[in-house]
């Protein structure tokens, strides 16, 4: 049994531990919530977007653009979205484990794969799996990195373009709700190709191009594709800090419960010390008796 000492100073760690899980909890909670609003605020825009490529392609639009041929695949860009550190619960172990699944599937089909690691711990696991790292970006947890977003469409469109990949996709956390997180893989290039959307009945809709449908298409393409990656990296700012937010609470709450568990046991430590001193001193009593 550890003495009072020992017990005092266990709680004492503990409690250290408390406030800065504490602490940590309120800062995530603070940069979930502004994530969030964010990630909201751009939803109905690419939403509407979407919506307009979607109705253009089904005119026709696409039969000779760049970005939209479709063609066999013999390589596949991923982009994989982490974070740069940890303590956020299983939000990096599940994009990383589903970035595996991907480069096997590509293997057992015989696609190559090159990557594009966003944060530290996907660059470290590519690194480590000796994978074709064509492109590294780290500090873009606040999601308004303009900078490297636009490198990042601007690498894809050029491995495109330039047929040295056949098909890029985008490894991200869906940002649902602050206790709802999925990790999706979301096709980028070859554009608009949507399974299951009906061209057609987007029709419904009237709209007036200038200076002419054609140009307008071949411009909302690459606007497309910058607010595709922009919104899968609001949504992964957001998991990331409800992650963490809630990876700190549960440890918040399990230092609560420790403390009290320690507290109790350092209580009876002592209680028990003083009973044995009073057994010790009646004893003595009885001896001089």
């Amino acid at each position: 049994m550890a003495s009072v000492a020992q017990l005092k100073n266990h709680i004492r760690s503990v409690n250290n531990t408390k406030q800065i899980t504490g602490a940590m909890q309120l800062v995530a909670a603070s940069k979930m919530r502004r994530a969030s609003e964010q990630s909201l605020a751009t939803q109905p825009y690419h939403k509407y977007i979407s919506d307009l490529l979607t109705l253009l392609m089904g005119r026709g639009l696409n039969e000779n653009h760049p970005l939209v041929a479709m063609r066999k695949v013999k390589t596949r860009l991923l982009i994989v979205i982490t974070s740069d550190t940890g303590l956020a619960g299983a939000y990096n172990s599940n994009v990383l484990k589903r970035y595996i699944e991907e480069l096997k599937f590509d293997r057992d089909r015989g696609v190559k794969t090159q990557t594009i690691a966003v944060g530290r711990k996907a660059i470290q696991l590519a690194t480590r799996l000796g994978e074709n790292v064509i492109g590294t970006y780290e500090g873009m947890s606040n999601g308004t990195a303009a900078t490297e977003r636009n490198a990042i469409v601007s690498t894809l469109i050029t491995e495109y373009r330039e047929l040295r990949v056949d098909a890029v996709d985008i490894i991200y956390t869906k940002f649902r709700s602050s206790v709802n997180q999925e990790v999706k893989v979301w096709n980028l290039l070859p554009a608009g190709h949507v399974p299951g959307v009906d061209y057609e009945a987007k029709e419904n809709h009237t709209f007036s191009f200038e200076p002419s449908q054609e140009k307008v298409f071949g411009a909302l393409i690459k606007r497309a594709i910058e607010i595709q990656v922009a919104q899968t990296l609001f949504d992964s700012t957001a998991s990331e800090h409800s992650t963490r937010m809630l990876a700190m609470k549960n440890a918040t709450d399990n230092a609560t419960e420790l403390s009290e568990d320690l507290t109790l046991a350092m209580n009876k430590e002592r209680q028990a010390a003083i009973t044995n001193e009073l057994s010790d001193i009646s004893n003595g009593a009885n001896a001089i008796e």
